[in-house]
């Protein structure tokens, strides 16, 4: 149904909201003002069961964003932050954010679109186009708004009334603490966990491709390899937290190569393991120069050097990858001497 279909007395009444005379462009004026062209009625102007029809749907949304926020509260009362669930094609992840993350979007999209819909259908479509003008005050309102408020500073006493100024005063500053302590709800405090992985005097070096333990002679000179700690799943739901503090790479360079004498001390027959997270930011660093010993992160391009203590050579890393010292069991296998003996990754506060 169109605004054609109804009768001219049941449409609703115009109104005038010319903007100035329409214009004709031509060689002195090309910009003329075309006017505003005719306004359409939609179906909801001109039938109050659209109309009403639309109020419901915007109602509906409104209704769904409600629940969707009780929803979120309660998901975040009743899940248990360590619960894991599969979700298809996502993988396992956390039963409560998906939950906070799904509810709050919800209900978040639900009033965006009530408040669109409504907007759209049921508020006033009439464009109204209305010229410029300045929006300075006055001179005789300014003085009067800074009259105004010399009298109510002047009626307020503060300058006498010193017990109520102060006592204001620390009212307002204490007040912001409320929100600080919220701030404990983020969670606990990382205490020393920061600072130590699973790597441990007698952990076997676990290549992260075969998922079997690695002997040196699966090392050949020159290549990179990728270590995980021995006993550390997959599957398991601490992997992802311990993989990204104890993720390892290994390289095997000829000894003659190695400049850094600790390194050199603390390597077998040339293989050397170092942290694989980047002192930057954390990611992965997974780009060998095999020619010059140098692996580079590729987030944003810090390069170290691998054949000297893996120090910095190039880009915003703040210091150089941590060392694991490694041996061979009783068996012929690679294994950690020890965990590393600085916290691995980006610097943080208690890094000291």
């Amino acid at each position: 149904m169109s605004s054609q279909d109804i009768p001219e007395e049941n449409l609703p009444a115009e109104q005038d909201h010319a903007h100035g005379a329409v214009g004709i462009a031509d060689e002195e004026n090309p910009f003329a003002d075309p006017g505003l062209p005719p306004h359409e009625h939609r179906i909801q102007d001109i039938d109050e069961r659209a109309a009403k029809r639309s109020e419901r749907v915007v109602a509906l949304l409104f209704t769904v964003s409600m629940l969707a926020t009780i929803g979120f509260i309660v998901a975040y009362l009743a899940i248990p932050n360590d619960k894991q669930i599969f979700v298809f094609p996502i993988g396992h992840i956390s039963a409560m954010n998906f939950a906070l993350g799904l509810t709050l979007g919800v209900a978040l999209f639900c009033i965006g679109a009530g408040a669109v819909h409504w907007a759209r259908t049921l508020m006033s479509d009439a464009e109204i186009a209305d010229d410029r003008h300045p929006i300075e005050a006055p001179a005789d309102v300014r003085a009067k708004v800074h009259d105004d408020f010399r009298q109510g500073a002047k009626e307020s006493a503060l300058g006498r009334r010193k017990l109520i100024r102060n006592t204001m005063f620390g009212a307002l500053a204490l007040v912001p603490l409320s929100g600080v302590m919220l701030l404990g709800g983020l969670g606990p405090a990382p205490g020393t966990k920061l600072r130590h992985t699973l790597w441990a005097k007698g952990k076997r070096l676990v290549n992260m491709n075969t998922n079997q333990p690695l002997r040196p002679e699966d090392v050949a000179v020159g290549s990179l390899t990728f270590a995980k700690p021995d006993g550390l799943e997959e599957h398991s739901e601490e992997f992802q937290t311990e993989i990204a503090k104890a993720a390892l790479m290994i390289v095997r360079l000829q000894p003659g190569n190695i400049k850094d004498k600790r390194e050199l001390e603390w390597s077998h027959e040339g293989i050397v393991a170092y942290s694989k997270i980047c002192t930057h930011v954390g990611c992965p660093i997974s780009l060998y120069e095999q020619q010059t010993h140098h692996v580079l992160c590729p987030c944003h391009q810090s390069t170290f050097d691998l054949s000297d203590g893996a120090r910095v050579i190039f880009g915003p890393a703040g210091h150089a990858l941590p060392q694991l010292r490694i041996g061979v069991d009783s068996e012929g296998y690679l294994q950690a001497l020890g965990d590393f003996e600085e916290p691995v990754g980006p610097a943080f506060w208690e890094r000291g």
